[in-house]
């Protein structure tokens, strides 16, 4: 048997961290990074920098859009169709220099998200 208090705790850690990744992928987070994989942008992005620049926009577009699957309760992890490319979306925690891991991603103050959008072949 388990604790229902101790469940209800997890929900809630995982429903604050998914508040921080929404806001972190829907820019309001001024502290997140977004980073594309060169593969995802050469297979995207057009010949000359205004075409590289528009496939960011309508990753960027879509990033802010996604929605999750049931399994991703942190909503850190997602599959998203951009031009007929598969891109996904991955959250990861880091400390305040981007050096290591955060030891605590529900506290805004000592975690920096760093959102990488890639192809699968690039994960």
């Amino acid at each position: 048997m388990y604790d229902t208090s101790d469940l209800s705790c997890a929900r809630q850690r995982a429903e604050r961290i998914a508040l921080l990744n929404d806001a972190a992928r829907q820019g309001r987070d001024r502290t997140a990074r977004i980073v594309m994989t060169s593969g995802l942008l050469a297979e995207l992005g057009g010949d000359t920098v205004a075409q590289s620049m528009m496939a960011q926009a309508r990753l960027i577009a879509a990033l802010r859009h996604c929605t999750f699957a049931p399994d991703s309760p942190e909503r850190d992890f997602a599959s998203l169709d951009v031009d007929g490319i598969k891109v996904l979306m991955k959250v990861d925690y880091y400390d305040t220099e981007l050096a290591f891991g955060s030891e605590d991603p529900v506290n805004p103050a000592m975690t920096r998200r760093v959102i990488t959008l890639m192809r699968p072949a690039d994960y």
